[in-house]
């Protein structure tokens, strides 16, 4: 496949660029990689919650630039459909790009709460209680699905645009130990465990710029 360009921002603190990243694997898409400075003012305020920023993750492939992660899925999965980024079926397809939409567009209270952070592990973490009705519609998606497809990813046998989407959610989850069902800490171990997640962990613990506002210790 052609090669194509992936501007990314921290591997440890964006979460948006791991869904980027994560997508183009799932796509088979050989990708060279583009960081942008932690010092760029655009790319510290999307990391630090402050505003969306364009960015990051952006997809320049033949011709196209493509930013925002459902817009890259969209274009990847047009480009490879045998990829299988999205189920098959009809009906679990529409289910999974519902789901990916809702976590790509909200939750905004969880994400001010529990930053990413893939260097730190937290053993008691207070989390805001805003956060937690947004914890618990996640475990309500994430049971929903396991439970409609078995498992062991959100769809089934493999993985899909929506563990994508959810990855970076279930990495925050581990950092801050929050307290999850069986079920939900059966999926975070599933996605920790994913030789992508690991290859993007060891990118990141050693990365060696810090975000100091996101290195909170409690």
């Amino acid at each position: 496949m052609a090669v194509a360009e992936l501007t990314l921002s921290s591997k440890n603190y964006s979460s948006w660029s791991l869904r980027g990243w994560l997508l183009c694997r799932l796509a088979g898409l050989k990708v060279e990689e583009k960081m942008v400075a932690l010092d760029d003012p655009e790319n510290r305020a999307e990391l630090l919650l402050l505003s969306p920023s364009v960015l990051v993750p952006r997809l320049t492939h033949e011709g196209a630039s493509v930013w925002d992660t459902l817009a890259i899925a969209e274009y990847l999965h047009e480009l490879y459909p045998s990829a299988g980024m999205y189920p098959a079926d009809r009906i679990a397809r529409a289910h999974c790009r519902s789901v990916s939409g809702e976590i790509h567009s909200g939750f905004a209270n969880l994400r001010s709460a529990l930053p990413m952070n893939l260097k730190v592990r937290h053993t008691k973490f207070p989390i805001f209680s805003g956060a937690k009705p947004d914890i618990e519609r996640i475990e309500t998606i994430w049971a929903e699905c396991l439970k409609a497809y078995g498992g062991p990813w959100l769809f089934g046998a493999k993985p899909t645009v929506a563990d994508a989407m959810f990855a970076p959610v279930a990495e925050r989850f581990l950092t801050y130990a929050v307290h999850l069902s069986p079920t939900s800490a059966a999926y975070c171990r599933t996605i920790n465990g994913w030789d992508l997640i690991r290859e993007w962990i060891e990118d990141a613990r050693n990365e060696p710029d810090e975000v100091e506002e996101l290195d909170i210790e409690f």
